[in-house]
């Protein structure tokens, strides 16, 4: 007898012993899972972590055939969509292409690291609308994330990080040794249904985000960092889009830190898209060479419906700068800009009407670009060197210009005459300083303000899902 309850006690023990290991076990399990929400368009319903397919966040292993065949294998769910996490780590890679229903996910401490081995970048033809390079004659290096021909792509994260590491591309260029136009960080052609939210992006070669001939593009919650004195590291380049909208955006940067743009002279003509429904929402930029907002310089397949709001610029070249010239055609009409806050800058107002930059010399000098119908209001300026300088074309007057309820502080050396205006016609209202006679005061006994449109457009209908990401360590 006693045996046996010596038996029983041992197989008790055991038997306790046993379970108190497994619920340690299952405790571990639940500790190391991670689990990550964000606001996306679609969900997805299958999942897959970069180090899934080799991986090496050590910032020394090239990891672009490792990103190129996760998305591949990935491509495969289709709708049902699928999404690549990128844990933390420094994950130094080439360039690879997106899938459509697809979703890029980046750790809050996950870094890309654009390759800097220029030989290793893949070329690509121009730009139908563009018919030409920007740096050089030829083609140009194919960006560092790219995708054509999409539907449903989403790149998000908690934060995480691009860096383009642009410092050997703009030594190149200065240099004036490229062949070819720089890489951007992130391009989606002919497309539809964009989303790039919640990330930093870093030190651009050239452009930082180029979505172009695509439609339904939605961005927020970004930030954009370059040295002041980067070559052309624009921040945002809406292309021969439409439904486009960009919220929550801050940028430092060598150049307009939001350009719109719709393709280069006669290839612009030619190709005939327009960018058109924008909505700028607070966007912050510092850039003390260029805009915050610039429409053009290649304008060519025209520019309709613009709305930009809550603007903050700090030490900014200029607020707003319309760019063109003989040559591009298009049109930038239907513009509405409305609170803007600005400190230290050269001109709130700039018009360009004498950009003399093109694609080669077979434009056509009979193409002239008609403005029309441009809204600013509400705004509020200090340390201002000069209020505004619009010069439209000899024979192609700009035409609906209305600035209502501006108050430009001027700095303490600023020009003498704080309006230029030439080739312009327009109205003002309750503007300080007052404008030039083409702008004349029709609000002197009861302000009028300028227009903005009050119906919504299409993409701020847009509805995000609550999506989510399982990380386990086992």
């Amino acid at each position: 007898m006693e045996v046996v309850w010596l038996v029983v006690v041992f197989l008790v023990i055991i038997i306790s012993l046993n379970g108190v290991e497994c619920k340690r076990v299952k405790s571990r399990r639940r500790a190391l899972d991670d689990e990550y929400y964000y606001s996306a368009i679609s969900c997805r319903a299958h999942s897959a972590s970069i180090v899934d397919y080799g991986g090496v966040g050590d910032g020394k292993t090239l990891n672009t055939n490792a990103f190129q065949q996760a998305i591949n294998h990935l491509s495969q769910y289709g709708s049902d969509g699928s999404q690549l996490f990128v844990p933390a780590g420094k994950w130094l890679t080439g360039t690879f292409n997106l899938t459509s229903h697809f979703t890029l996910f980046l750790h809050k401490d996950a870094v890309l690291l654009a390759s800097q081995d220029i030989k290793s970048w893949p070329v690509v033809d121009p730009l139908p609308s563009y018919g030409h390079g920007r740096d050089a004659a030829g083609g140009r290096y194919i960006s560092l994330i790219f995708g054509t021909n999409l539907t449903d792509v989403v790149v998000t994260g908690e934060n995480g990080t691009i860096d383009g590491q642009g410092a050997v591309w703009w030594q190149q260029f200065h240099s004036k040794k490229l062949k070819y136009t720089r890489p951007y960080l992130i391009e989606i052609m002919h497309s539809d249904s964009i989303q790039i939210s919640n990330l930093t992006f870093l030190n651009s070669p050239s452009w930082n985000l180029h979505p172009v001939y695509t439609s339904n593009i939605f961005m927020q919650a970004i930030t954009i960092l370059a040295p002041v004195t980067s070559p052309n590291t624009d921040g945002i380049n809406p292309d021969s889009c439409t439904n486009t909208r960009l919220e929550d955006i801050y940028i430092v940067s060598g150049d307009d830190c939001v350009a719109v743009k719709s393709g280069w002279d006669e290839y612009g003509i030619s190709y005939g898209m327009p960018t058109k429904h924008l909505i700028i929402r607070r966007l912050t930029c510092i850039s003390p060479y260029s805009a915050a907002i610039a429409l053009g310089s290649e304008m060519s397949g025209g520019i309709q419906d613009v709305r930009a709001e809550d603007i903050t610029a700090i030490n900014t070249e200029s607020a707003v700068r319309i760019k063109t010239g003989v040559g591009r055609g298009g049109y930038v009409k239907d513009i509405y800009v409305k609170g803007m806050s600005l400190h230290t800058m050269k001109w709130v107002f700039w018009i360009t009407g004498n950009y003399g930059s093109h694609a080669d010399t077979h434009y056509d000098p009979n193409a002239l670009p008609e403005i029309k119908g441009i809204n600013y209001r509400d705004i509020v300026a200090e340390n201002v060197s000069m209020a505004a300088r619009l010069e439209g074309i000899s024979g192609d007057t700009f035409t609906g210009i209305c600035i209502s309820n501006a108050t430009i502080g001027l700095a303490k050396k600023a020009k003498k005459y704080p309006w230029t205006c030439s080739e312009v016609e327009g109205v003002t209202s309750g503007v300080v300083p007052p404008p030039c006679n083409l702008l004349p005061d029709k609000g002197a006994d009861k302000p009028a303000a300028c227009d903005f449109p009050e119906e919504s457009l299409a993409i701020d209908n847009l509805e995000l899902k609550r999506c989510s990401y399982m990380m386990s360590y086992f």
